[in-house]
């Protein structure tokens, strides 16, 4: 006869009974509790010691004291025995064979037996002294403390406890191990643990052990997958398959035996494994969704080692389930609330004895309808069903049966519970006691009928519910039995249901379901399962809510909630903060960046009344006290994390509560108001629906305003320091699984410093491991947004009591360690959003704008994005998709290209995919034209289709999801399809984001999106005023990256032109006597290999740039749009370079081929000098008399004079200076037509250039132009043009420094390049257009004053150069060689030192001023100031505000060029003053220098005479030393010293030399060494710190953006524009106006660009196209400024002959570290290196006072 899987344990028995001697199912009541401790090892023992079989079996057959009889039997049996036991071993042989282990024991004969039997005797006297001990303690209660699957409780029944502990471990432990469990007996499961991303959530291989099986199941199951209780592992699949396929005998007998079930494990046993090893967080979970899954649910959890059960009451806390009973069915009405509230009649199945009838089967069969079939029990025809329960005996479940209103549907009209026993009430009769008194029917299952047995068992339970007898076969039941059973239970006909052979499956499940109905209607006995913790109590059932930690938790909530009446009014009475105030205060935020209510006031005026109006709200935010419930809200947070976790999740199932009752009430006022009421009725219930919502989240949301209020008092106030751990709290929640609301759902705003501070918070908890990726889901509110994320990642957003999301919610899911490898983070951040196109906001006129600005924001936070389309919202698709292509266009606008992935709901068709390919295709076209349309409205009409915009491929970028439920709710469990498709989905997200850079994203990176991003969406146009920190910094790491290559290309680049113009120099000379080409030779040679190594350090620069693209590190992906900038600027500069190198070169040139005639004619000179001094040599000496010096001199002078008279000196001709730049000038102008030469004779070049610049208009309506643009306070062309002329006049002025601290003759080459610089200035600046006029004047000036100075250095250089001065120079150095030739000294030491002296002493220090600029420069670009612009702009700015002084202000504001280059020359100053760098750097180059003489002279010892000894090392020092040849020339005549001793003087000298140089270079002051260095590191400093020269159109701040040729022009700061002279036109007082605020007003402007006509603000761009002025970040953005003008306001009013401003009244109590804090604050958006540590290595409540006190030390050490 078969047995149903509730008899199963009789098969085990029966086996037992084969193998052990016959005891059979007549011994089954006593072997009952054996059954449930050790069912899977009693079908054979495995082979062990003798101690541990001789135990095992002493403990298998004997309690207690029996032991000792059975062992005395046994003995007597086995001596008495004698020869019979012989024949009896041999008969029984075969029977032994099969036994297994067992028989060696029998074979081994009577000894064996003997030997055994006194270990049995030994084994079973320890365990009973173990037992006496034991049984010792008072009141025989004792409770296993070590034990960590017992349930928590303090008592319990002492029967049921006496129990062997060895083998109780031994039992369960044995199971945990076998699935992978029994480290998780002591450490439970969190929910932490199970829904952490590892390896399992891509592996799809089937489990190979049974350990994996817990985890497959708790996959599934997380998932709500109904196919997680089909847990057969590969092993039990292949093991029949393998064995039938590797022979082809079979063996019957083999096929006749049972199967071992060994490898086989029952679905049950792994749920109750897990829920005895789970924390009560995630039974809770683990119940919710096995409810979802229509499966049954534990009731009672048994311990079968303890033989104690407890009641799943928390567990079922989270249950919600909707139905709609008969009485609701015409309204359509429908029933909401938690089920272990529910008060609902409870039906009991149970089985007594054996019984063949599928009991679980039979219940499924009644509790689903022919067309819903469903296994909501475990059956023994499920797979595994049919394998041995090993510690699932005892277990009571529950499911519940809910009418769905349909009455061809629905099987019960009512709700009812109904419970399943498994196992035999006999060995449960606890578990059978409960269920009694707390159903109202309970059905017993049986075969066999035993009236005294039964009677006595039922009788004694049934005095409170109806007992119903379920036979399944009517041949063992005897009449008069069933009588007197029926007369003692009093059972009626009905309550007897016998299955006979007439009766079939489907009639059995028809009479159960009318009598079930029947008993339903009649009965009145309903009980909630919260009500039988009572009765639990009572049998001394645990209830898993007792524990201490859940019951203060339930305390800490309930004082919280117990009072709460109407939501509404306990919002505004206890949390008051987020009310009417909290929304001004959102609505004044956003009013402040859009000034849609400006009005024709003044704007600032206008922000200044925005922000008293905050500060008000502040002041009145923190004059209310915290209220009663949130501090003990706040209080109960503190709490140890366990019961903190209780707190929150007793909190939201309190509040669902109360909003359910709530909720439910209005829409029943709602539905009945809605046909007959007005619309303005209807308005107001549902402002009262969404009023009525109350959850955690307002409570957090109150800790958020308090928190954020508290930041406007002092740093030392106790309040807020009170406060400062608030932030910490609530990121230890976010780590422990709980969701942050990132926006509020009811003001749409976020709460900017409450979430940055707990972000901080969160980053300081967790780092360094604190990389993120973010995912987002976007789409149509109720479309299973949340649902889908609690399905993919079986996390907790709230779905139930009918509130959908409102805002947006974030949850942190952590990532495995060794899965990080692969996804290369530590947390997975899912962030859950409130539906688009919400009906309670389709009616507000900005609902679509709340729709945009929510979308931005989570697309801009999220790395990937999921767009979940429901098919049956197809007509509102487009409108998202619209809002959604908006989002991503902005994103890739501001560097970040997201990833997209669309989810298509509600389609079930197994060939959608391929189905719909079609429609992918028609969604592609509309995606594409919606980037179109969007990319128009944002001005960016480059991008063409949406995967110009974001990473989509249409063919894996869809997933098609199936329907929710499979049928009907509430009784349709959840689609398999839609829980396979999302793990599918799940699979391609991970896979997606294992492919995003998130080693650069982090958790205050993901703070800095989010404030930026936040801040962006506040204004209307989004892309003109977005400032992203990351971004900016990201671009300022580029800036200082190629800042550095930049500086290399140009030092390289100096250092070869210096050398290449040091040959030229050297070209023609001593040194250079046996080169054989000529001078153009040299020159083209030269200029090849200028142009070589320019072009190499092109490609060596865009290799850098190459390089830098692909590194991972740096946020490098969102500067990806600035590349060609920079690319660009390096072909530039590259350009640059070449131009100023050939220039130098042909000039070098040209001056040095003009130098060669007269270097030939001061050489025949010097011959001539030489001749006649040898003549009055040999004269003299012919006179053979001693003659004095004095004698000698006077012959000397003698000759000289007649010599100079024979010498023919010809006059050099100067150089017209004026006329060769005149032509210069006119040839540069002959392309601008006659005109230019019209202007150009008007004026005389020699009178230009000696008054400074003033661009003056021509023509009376020019000059009317320009007073009534300044009476309007318009933009004035002629201030512009003045401006940018002042800026050319600086440049080319530097240019012209440069050139003559060379001394060199003039060349044509110096005036051209001048040209050039102008023309490149005037053609780059399309801001300021100007006339020919202009250029023509500007160009005469600069030419002019350029022509004077050319001049200057011409003269000098012919004074210098002059033959005659010269030769007259070195008459006493002739006169004395004469006098020595004459006496016949030595000369050696003399000529050494002349040589160092004359030659190598002036061509050293040469060679120092060459390259002492370079170190110079080099030095100051490591200084931070220099290393970017925004650097030197917050730096000089910081140094303005240091000093205070109207007059640096002025000059700064009014000639910023040349105040800047006075400052960067004083800091250079100041930084060389105060170190020994400069002294290091001259002695470095020094002993360059020295050692390559030095070098030269080790080189050129191998010659034999001074002259070519000299020569050599000319030659070698040709391309490092620039040696004068008149000072050569002059030492070479009439020496006659020896070359050797020469030599070893010039080494002596040259340390004299050093000597004489260092202290040289200590004696000159550092202004000195400044002016003659050939580079002047003040001009480089400044070239490379005003970049692109162009300043605001409005407020003529400089732009600060990084490379030269950037294509669009931006400033970290700009200031009021009545700090450039713009007054109002009425008063004449100085506006107070910021640029900045304008761009974001309805204000109009007036340029020439405008031709003087008023334009808006908002479309600067239009008229200003290379632009980008971004709004403030916030109101104290510009409070530096606002200082310096509050301040200086009457000083810059007189200044510019006008009227004080209007000063607004927030400006006047900004004080002076208020306003360095801004400059801070403003330029830290853009540079890393400006930020103090992050803020997550700091409390949100530090101080900005003390660092901003630190900050304005470190300056004052600097600049003062």
């Amino acid at each position: 006869m078969e047995l149903e899987d509730d008899s199963s344990s009789s098969l085990e028995s029966r086996m037992r009974g084969k193998v052990f001697g016959g005891r059979g199912p007549k011994h089954r009541d006593k072997d009952e509790g054996s059954k449930a401790q050790f069912p899977a090892t009693t079908e054979g023992f495995p082979l062990g010691p003798c101690f541990r079989m001789a135990g095992a079996w002493a403990w298998l057959w004997m309690d207690g004291a029996w032991a000792w009889w059975w062992i005395a039997v046994a003995c007597v049996w086995l001596w008495m025995a004698g020869p019979w036991a012989w024949w009896w071993m041999a008969g029984a042989w075969a029977w032994l064979w099969t036994a297994g282990a067992w028989a060696w024991w029998w074979m081994a004969g009577p000894w064996a037996w003997l030997w055994m039997a006194g270990a049995c005797a030994w084994w079973c006297h320890i365990s009973m002294k173990g037992d006496s001990a034991r049984d010792s303690s008072a009141n025989r209660h004792f409770e296993d403390l070590n034990d960590p699957l017992l349930p928590p409780s303090s008592t319990s029944d002492a029967d049921s406890q006496v129990i062997a502990t060895n083998v109780k471990k031994t039992n369960l432990m044995t199971v945990m191990k076998d699935l992978g469990l029994e480290r998780h007996s002591k450490e439970k499961l969190s929910l932490s643990k199970i829904l952490q991303i590892d390896d399992k959530t891509l592996n799809e291989e089937p489990d190979k052990s049974k350990s994996d099986l817990p985890w497959y199941f708790m996959k599934k199951l997380m998932m709500v997958n109904v196919t997680a209780r089909n847990i057969k592992h590969v092993k039990q699949l292949r093991s029949n398959s393998d064995d039938a396929s590797k022979t082809t005998d079979i063996d019957y007998e083999d096929m006749l035996e049972i199967s071992n079930s060994e490898d086989m494990v029952n679905p049950l046993d792994v749920i109750t494994a897990l829920f005895l090893c789970s924390d009560g967080f995630v039974q809770q979970e683990m119940a919710l969704k096995m409810s979802m899954c229509q499966f049954s649910v534990p009731l009672l959890l048994p311990n079968c080692d303890s033989q104690q059960c407890t009641l799943m009451l928390w567990a079922m806390r989270d249950i919600v389930k909707q139905y709609r009973p008969e009485a609701l069915s015409e309204s359509k009405g429908f029933t909401e609330e938690r089920i272990v509230l529910s008060n609902l009649p409870m039906i009991s199945f149970v089985r007594l004895g054996e019984c063949s009838l599928s009991k679980s089967e039979t219940l499924n069969k009644l509790l689903s309808n022919s067309q819903q079939y469903h296994d909501i029990f475990v059956h023994r025809n499920m797979e595994c069903g049919n394998s041995p329960r090993r510690i699932s005996n005892g277990l009571t479940e529950i499911t519940w049966y809910l009418p769905c209103g349909n009455k061809n549907i629905d099987i019960f009209s009512q709700p009812v519970a109904v419970a399943n026993l498994r196992g035999d009430i006999k060995s449960f009769e606890t578990q059978y006691a409960f269920l009694c008194q707390t159903s109202a029917a309970v059905f017993v299952f049986l075969d066999k009928l035993d009236a005294k047995c039964t009677s006595n068992l039922l009788s004694t339970r049934t005095h409170k519910a109806q007992t119903f007898l379920v036979f399944n076969n009517n041949k063992q039941i005897n009449v008069r039995t069933l009588k007197e059973v029926s007369r003692k239970l009093g059972l009626t006909k009905n309550n007897i249901i016998i299955r006979n052979k007439n009766v079939n499956d489907v009639d059995v499940v028809n009479f159960l379901r009318e009598e079930v109905s029947d008993m339903m209607s009649k009965t009145d006995r309903k009980m909630s399962i919260e009500e039988m913790a009572d009765v639990a109590h009572e049998l001394g059932i645990w209830v898993d809510e007792d524990s201490p930690e859940c019951q203060r938790a339930k305390k800490h909530a309930d004082a919280i909630t117990a009072d709460i009446k109407d939501p509404l009014t306990f919002k505004e009475q206890q949390l008051p903060l987020q009310g009417q105030i909290w929304k001004e205060l959102t609505s004044l935020e956003k009013e402040e960046f859009r000034l849609r209510k400006l009005g024709s006031e003044n704007i600032e005026t206008y922000k200044s009344d925005l922000k008293e109006k905050k500060n008000r709200l502040r002041q009145k935010q923190n004059s209310t006290n915290m209220s009663n419930t949130l501090s003990c809200f706040i209080n109960a947070l503190s709490l140890q994390q366990k019961e903190r976790s209780y707190f929150l999740k007793w909190m939201r199932i309190n509040l669902d509560n109360m909003s359910c009752i709530k909720l439910s009430g209005l829409r029943k006022l709602y539905k009945e108001k809605w046909k007959s009421s007005e619309n303005k009725e209807i308005k107001q219930l549902d402002q009262q629906l969404t009023n009525s919502s109350l959850g955690t989240e307002h409570f957090f949301r109150e800790m958020g305003q308090i928190y954020k209020a508290s930041r406007s008092l002092s740093v030392t106030d106790p309040s807020r320091q009170q406060l400062n751990h608030l932030p910490e709290l609530c990121a230890q929640l976010l780590l422990d699984g709980f969701p942050l609301e990132l926006v509020d759902g009811d003001a749409s705003h976020i709460p900017l410093q409450w979430v940055s501070d707990v972000l901080s918070q969160l980053n300081y908890m967790v780092r360094p491991k604190n990389k993120i990726l973010v995912v987002t889901v976007l789409g149509v509110q109720s479309t299973g947004k949340s649902t889908l994320l609690n399905t993919m990642f079986g996390v907790q957003f709230a779905v139930s009591s009918g509130r959908c999301t409102r805002g947006a919610f974030m949850l942190l899911i952590k990532v495995h360690e060794e899965f990080k490898r692969v996804l290369n983070c530590d947390f997975i951040v899912i962030i859950d959003t409130e539906g688009l196109k919400s009906p309670e906001l389709a009616q507000l006129d900005n609902s679509y704008e709340h729709d945009n600005e929510l979308a931005t924001l989570v697309v801009g936070l999220s790395d990937l994005t999921i767009v979940n389309i429901a098919m049956e919202n197809l007509t509102e698709m487009k409108d998202i998709l619209q809002i959604v292509v908006h989002a991503f266009l902005r994103m890739k606008e501001v560097g970040k290209k997201r990833k997209c992935h669309f989810v298509h709901q509600n389609v079930s068709d197994v060939s959608a995919h391929e189905k719909n390919l079609r429609d992918r295709k028609l969604l592609l076209q509309q995606l594409d034209e919606m980037t179109q349309a969007a990319a128009r409205m944002e001005k960016k009409e480059e991008f063409k289709s949406f995967t110009d915009v974001m990473e989509y491929n249409p063919n894996t970028g869809n997933c098609y999801i199936p329907g929710l439920w499979n049928g009907n709710p509430p009784m349709a469990p959840v689609n398999a399809g839609y829980s396979e498709a999302v793990y599918e989905l799940k699979k391609n997200i991970i896979q997606l984001l294992a492919k995003c850079n998130s080693s650069e994203n982090d958790i205050i990176d993901f703070k800095e999106w989010m404030r930026s991003l936040w801040n962006a969406v506040k204004h209307e146009n989004f892309i003109f005023s977005f400032r992203n920190s990351l971004v900016a910094d990201a671009y300022m790491r580029l800036c200082t990256e190629f800042n550095k290559w930049e500086w290399e290309f140009k030092k390289e680049m100096y250092i070869w032109s210096t050398n290449a113009e040091t040959k030229i120099s050297n070209f023609g000379t001593v040194a250079a006597e046996s080169q054989t080409f000529r001078m153009d030779e040299l020159f083209l040679s030269l200029k090849t290999e200028a142009k070589k190594v320019l072009y190499e350090w092109e490609e060596k620069l865009l290799e850098n740039l190459t390089q830098y693209f692909t590194q991972t590190e740096g946020q490098v992906h969102l500067v990806e749009g600035h590349r060609a900038e920079f690319e660009n600027s390096a072909k530039g500069l590259r350009r640059e370079l070449e131009n100023s190198v050939l220039y130098q070169l042909s000039a070098a040139a040209e001056i040095r081929q003009g130098m060669v005639e007269i270097d030939r004619i001061k050489e025949n000179h010097t011959k001539e000098i030489e001749k006649a001094v040898c003549a009055l040599i040999n004269e003299c000496r012919k006179k053979k008399i001693k003659m004095s010096d004095e004698q000698l001199e006077k012959e000397f002078n003698k000759m000289w004079n007649e010599i100079l008279k024979k010498i023919p000196f010809s006059e050099q001709k100067p150089t017209d200076v004026f006329n060769k730049v005149s032509r210069c000038l006119r040839t540069n102008l002959s392309n601008k037509g006659s005109h230019a030469n019209e202007l150009l004779s008007q004026k005389e070049l020699q009178d230009c250039g000696r008054e400074p610049f003033k661009y003056k208009p021509e023509g009376f309506f020019k000059k009317w132009e320009h007073h009534v643009n300044l009476w309007l306070n318009a933009q004035d062309h002629i201030l512009a043009s003045q401006r940018r002329a002042d800026s050319i006049i600086e440049v080319c002025k530097m240019s012209i420094i440069e050139k003559m601290a060379k001394k060199s003759d003039y060349h044509d080459a110096y005036i051209q390049e001048i040209l050039n610089i102008i023309d490149e200035r005037l053609q780059n600046d399309t801001d300021v257009k100007t006339d020919i006029q202009f250029e023509v004047d500007l160009k005469q000036h600069i030419c002019g004053f350029a022509a004077r100075n050319f001049l200057v250095m011409h003269q000098y250089f012919l004074q210098t150069n002059d033959p005659y001065r010269c030769l007259m120079k070195n008459k006493e150095k002739f006169c004395a060689d004469f006098k020595d030739v004459f006496h016949e000294r030595d000369q050696c030491q003399k000529k050494a030192e002349e040589f160092a002296d004359q030659c190598l002493k002036p061509a050293v220090e040469d060679r120092v001023n060459r390259i002492l600029g370079l170190n110079i420069t080099e030095e100051m670009l490591k200084c931070q100031d220099f290393s970017t612009r925004i650097n030197f702009q917050y730096s000089i700015l910081l140094d303005l505000h240091l000093k205070q002084t109207f007059e640096d202000f002025l000059s700064y504001t009014n000639s910023y060029e040349r105040y800047v280059k006075d400052w960067i020359l004083k800091r250079i100053e100041k930084h060389f003053l105060s170190s020994s760098k400069l002294f290091k750097f001259e002695d470095q180059l020094l002993e360059s220098s020295i050692d390559s003489i030095e070098n030269a002279i080790q080189k050129a010892m191998k010659d034999t005479n001074l002259m070519t000894f000299v020569t050599d090392i000319c030659k070698e020092l040709e391309d490092k030393l620039v040696i004068s040849q008149d000072a050569l020339g002059a030492f070479m005549i009439l020496n006659n010293a020896n070359w050797e001793q020469f030599a070893d003087s010039l080494t002596k000298c040259l340390k004299d030399m050093k000597e004489d140089l260092s202290d040289k270079f200590k004696k000159t002051s550092i202004q000195t060494k400044l002016e003659n260095l050939h580079m002047k590191p003040q001009n480089e400093l400044f070239i490379k710190v005003i970049g692109c020269g162009k300043q605001c159109p409005f407020c003529w701040v400089p732009c600060d953006a990084g490379g030269k040729a950037h294509n669009e022009h931006s400033a970290s700061l700009h200031r009021p524009e009545g700090l450039g002279r713009y007054r109002k036109i009425a008063t004449q007082k100085l506006v107070t106006d910021l640029c900045s605020s304008n761009v974001i007003s309805k204000r109009p402007f007036c340029c020439q660009q405008t031709k003087n006509q008023p334009y808006p603000y908002k479309r600067y761009k239009d008229i200003f196209p290379d632009w980008k002025i971004s709004p403030d970040v916030s109101l104290e953005a510009s409070d530096y400024w606002k200082y310096v003008m509050t301040k200086y306001n009457q000083d810059f009013a007189t200044a510019y002959n006008a009227k004080p401003a209007e000063i607004p009244k927030t400006w006047e109590s900004i004080s002076c570290e208020q306003a360095a804090e801004s400059l801070k604050e403003s330029f830290r958006h853009k540079d890393p290196a400006l930020q103090s540590q992050k803020d997550a290595t700091q409390s949100p409540g530090v101080s900005h006072r003390q660092r901003l006190k630190e900050l304005h030390k470190r300056f004052k050490q600097l600049f003062l």
